[in-house]
C-alpha cells in the first residue's frame, strides 16, 4: 500500500511537472461593446462616426493583414471570421458586402475601425475576402442590415434602442457554391440564397439571436462592375462647389446638380478613370490639394 501511495505521488508530480495539471483553459471570446466614438483622424483624414440604420455606398476594398490584439468595439480580430472594418458607421455592426466584379455576396460583422486607406471604403478580412473573390481595389458594395444592426445593438446593450422593422422574404430558390479556389469548405457549410430589398436580412439568423460569428453563406448575383469616380464636396450653393472644382483643375472636374425636395444641390466629381492605381493617383492629387473630404466611388 505504501508502495502504491509513493508510486502515485511521483507519478502526479511527473505529470504536473510536464504541465498537465498546471495547463489553462481556453480563453473565452471576448463580447463585444456598443462603440461610436469621437472624430479620429487616420491616414491624415478625419472621420466622424454617425449611427445609421440605413447606408448603401460604393468603393473599393482593402484587405486586412492578420494581427493579433482586439477591435475597435473589444472584440478579438480573427482573420478567419467573416467581419470588417469601416471609418463611420456604429460597431458592432451587419452590413452585406457585394463583389460588383463578380457578383458575389456575404454578410460580414463591422467591428473596427479602418481601413488604414483613406481610398477604400471597407476592410475585409482575409476570409471574407476569399470568400467574395476580392482583392485590394475591387469593386465592392456595402449595405447595411438595419434590421440585424439593431437587433446586435439591443442584444450586446449600451448602444441606442433601434427600432427597425425586418422586409420580409421573397420566395426564393437556394443553391449550394462550391468554395472559392483556396479557400477550404466549412462544416457550417455555403448556400447561394436569393433575397429580397437591399434591407432584408438574408435567413433566419436576423429573427434570432445574431451569432458572434456569422456563418459562411455566399450569395451568387449578377455582376454589376462600374467606373471609378473621386467624389469631392456637396453643397446648396453652386458658387461654393466652383470654388472646390477650381481645386480639382488638373482632374477635370464636373459638378452635378440634382434636387432634394424643393433644394438644390451641387455635387463635385472627377473621373472617370481606367484603373485602380489611377484613381488612387486622382484621390492624392486631391487631397494634396485641400479637397480633404475627397473618396473613390463606383458608378
Amino acid at each position: 500500500m505504501i508502495r502504491r501511495t509513493a508510486l502515485f505521488l511521483a507519478l502526479a508530480a511527473g505529470l504536473a511537472g510536464c504541465g498537465l495539471f498546471n495547463r489553462k483553459p481556453p480563453a473565452a471570446p471576448t463580447p463585444a461593446h456598443y462603440t461610436l466614438g469621437s472624430p479620429y483622424q487616420m491616414g491624415g483624414v478625419w472621420y466622424y462616426p454617425k449611427d445609421q440604420t440605413e447606408y448603401d455606398a460604393t468603393g473599393l476594398a482593402a484587405i486586412v493583414p492578420a494581427q493579433t490584439g482586439l477591435t475597435a468595439d473589444g472584440e478579438r480580430f480573427d482573420s478567419s471570421a467573416l467581419a470588417a472594418s469601416h471609418h463611420t458607421l456604429q460597431l458592432p455592426a451587419i452590413a452585406r458586402i457585394t463583389n460588383l466584379e463578380n457578383g458575389r455576396e456575404v454578410l460580414v460583422r463591422l467591428n473596427d475601425r479602418g481601413p488604414a486607406d483613406a481610398g477604400r471604403v471597407v476592410g475585409l478580412t482575409q476570409h471574407a475576402a476569399d470568400l467574395l473573390g476580392a482583392r485590394d481595389g475591387t469593386q465592392i458594395r456595402v449595405q447595411l442590415d438595419g434590421g440585424m444592426t439593431s437587433g446586435l445593438t439591443n442584444q450586446i446593450g449600451g448602444g441606442p434602442k433601434l427600432d427597425v422593422a425586418a422586409a420580409p422574404l421573397a420566395t426564393v430558390q437556394s443553391q449550394s457554391l462550391a468554395p472559392p479556389p483556396g479557400v477550404g469548405q466549412s462544416s457550417r457549410g455555403r448556400t447561394a440564397v436569393g433575397h429580397g430589398p437591399a434591407s432584408a436580412p438574408v435567413d433566419a439568423v436576423a429573427a434570432a439571436r445574431v451569432p458572434d460569428r456569422l456563418p459562411d453563406q455566399v450569395t451568387q448575383g449578377s455582376p454589376h462592375p462600374g467606373l471609378i469616380y473621386l467624389r469631392a464636396s456637396e453643397f446648396g450653393r453652386v458658387d461654393y462647389a466652383r470654388r472646390v472644382a477650381a481645386q480639382l483643375t488638373g482632374l477635370g472636374p464636373e459638378i452635378e446638380h440634382t434636387h432634394e425636395g424643393r433644394s438644390d444641390r451641387y455635387r463635385v466629381r472627377a473621373g472617370p478613370f481606367n484603373s485602380v492605381a489611377a484613381a488612387d493617383a486622382a484621390l492624392d492629387q486631391a487631397r494634396r490639394a485641400g479637397v480633404i473630404d475627397s473618396h473613390l466611388v463606383v458608378e
